[in-house]
């Protein structure tokens, strides 16, 4: 530890206090059980070296668990291991893009154990380089376009043995209410804690909260500081440092940064999560626990996160001090998508006295929240999927068909049933009926104009067009739990809801 760290409590790692009987209902999933499960290093071995493997990090968890303040020394003979390098290798998407070298899954796997052996000698000897990124774009929802990186394969492969063998340490750290990008949790159980802390709890005010440019403002000497936190392995330090030094190759240039961690690779969203531990998640953790503080619940998902208030003042004063905590370390909240709204059991109730208007929504992880009551006239979160989100994937729908419109129906039906199915995947919560079925009529719309358009002499009729969309976009149902139901059986009956 430098002196700089030990003058703040702003970078000191505590001691994780134990699960209690008097949790918040967000943080259910909290439950260390579900934790210790999730590695995918538990899965059945299938070979003695595999075994080796698994053993090797299972011991790795164990002592971080046991020792929260421990700094593991000795870590890059994990990563070098030929076994996780090979692992690490088939988990990659195999018709993911080529980085800066041209180098695919495919051409990289005619000589697998061969690049494999080499590419741990060079980590073993420091001769490992990393290479820059190929910058990329895609759309938002919003029109803009989120700047993503291309890594080249072989740091995919290191990156992805790095996470696995830091997640066995920062798993045991991590607190409950922090869902992005970890294994094992999701953002459906993200949506479910929010959903029951608010039904369960006194929630009366809610501060929709969002980053900006998180990805981007991240200071490199503090991901540095606060990783050392736990990691003392110089080596494995090194590999970090080279990862974000590497830069961003557009347009044929090289662009370095003191800041920002390149959304694309595997190291990054292990970082960012790093990153807001010890910005936000423990300073949260701590602020809550203050006498005279109300019920405080609080669910995140990477830089996106929504605080559940109370007390309107201690909504206002979280606010305060959370801008200034997040400007120490180089962040600061979006002045547009921030902003701390009446919302829970008695917001309606209490703004009809006032003579104000429904409560005001707002969205999270692609659901807009609305103040509901059930058939029965009880309170009620309820979920339906963004307006946004829903004329994003109409319009690149749209497109899509466009550029197929002269492929075969059954192609153009695989493609259809392939989207809807995702979407229902997602969007089918309970109270979400309606617009999952006006998906479902979306899409059709646009295939029957598709095919009518298609230049055909004899263009499909209704009954024909019927048949088409019976055959190839099935029913849209509901397929998720109601939030309450999945909790209390993930969490195997210790969730405080019950």
């Amino acid at each position: 530890m430098t002196n700089e760290r030990e003058k703040s409590d702003r970078v000191v790692v505590p001691q994780k206090s134990r699960n209690k009987a008097e949790r918040t209902a967000a943080e259910a999933m909290e439950g260390r059980t579900l934790a210790k499960g999730n590695s995918r290093e538990r899965s059945a071995p299938r070979t003695q070296r595999r075994t080796s493997t698994q053993s090797a990090l299972e011991r790795v968890r164990q002592a971080a668990k046991k020792d929260r303040r421990q700094r593991f020394t000795a870590l890059l003979h994990h990563v070098y291991d030929v076994e996780r390098l090979r692992q690490a290798y088939r988990s990659l998407k195999r018709d993911a893009a080529a980085g800066t070298d041209g180098e695919t899954w495919q051409r990289y796997g005619e000589r697998l154990e061969d690049n494999l052996r080499e590419l741990s000698e060079r980590l073993q000897k420091g001769a490992y380089r990393a290479r820059p990124v190929r910058r990329a774009y895609i759309p938002k929802a919003d029109g803009r376009q989120r700047p993503l990186g291309v890594p080249v394969l072989e740091d995919k492969l290191v990156q992805r043995a790095v996470v696995d063998v830091l997640n066995a340490i920062y798993e045991q750290d991590f607190v409950g209410f922090s869902y992005g990008f970890r294994p094992g949790r999701s953002q459906h159980q993200a949506l479910d804690a929010l959903s029951v802390g608010i039904w369960a709890r006194k929630v009366n005010w809610v501060l929709d909260a969002d980053i900006r440019s998180f990805f981007d403002t991240m200071k490199h000497e503090w991901i540095v500081k606060f990783v050392e936190h736990r990691i003392a392995d110089e080596r494995v330090v090194r590999l970090i440092q080279k990862w974000l030094s590497a830069g961003v190759l557009e347009d044929g240039t090289r662009v370095r940064s003191e800041e920002g961690a390149v959304q694309g690779g595997s190291i990054s969203p292990l970082l960012a999560n790093v990153y807001l531990h010890y910005v936000f998640d423990l300073w949260a953790h701590r602020w809550r626990k203050q006498p005279g503080r109300g019920d405080v619940i609080v669910v995140r998902y990477a830089d996106d996160f929504v605080v559940g208030f109370e007390r309107e003042r201690d909504a206002h004063a979280f606010q305060a001090e959370l801008r200034e905590r997040l400007a120490k370390f180089g962040l600061e909240l979006h002045p547009d998508k921030t902003r701390i709204l009446e919302f829970g059991r008695y917001a309606a109730s209490n703004r009809a006295r006032r003579g104000q208007a429904k409560p005001e929504t707002f969205d999270f992880l692609g659901f807009t929240h609305i103040c509901g009551k059930s058939r029965s006239g009880r309170f009620t979160v309820r979920r339906q999927t963004m307006g946004k989100r829903l004329q994003a994937k109409l319009s690149e729908v749209k497109t899509e068909l466009r550029r197929r419109m002269t492929r075969p129906i059954p192609e153009q039906g695989e493609y259809l049933r392939a989207v809807l199915t995702g979407h229902v995947h997602y969007y089918g919560v309970p109270g979400n009926g309606a617009a999952l079925q006006r998906f479902r009529h979306q899409l059709g719309w646009l295939w029957a104009r598709t095919l009518r358009r298609r230049g055909n002499r004899h263009p499909p009729n209704w009954d024909q067009l019927r048949r088409h969309l019976t055959r190839w976009l099935p029913s849209a149902n509901i397929c998720h739990p109601w939030p309450s139901q999945r909790l209390s059986v993930i969490t195997q009956g210790r969730s405080p809801v019950r």
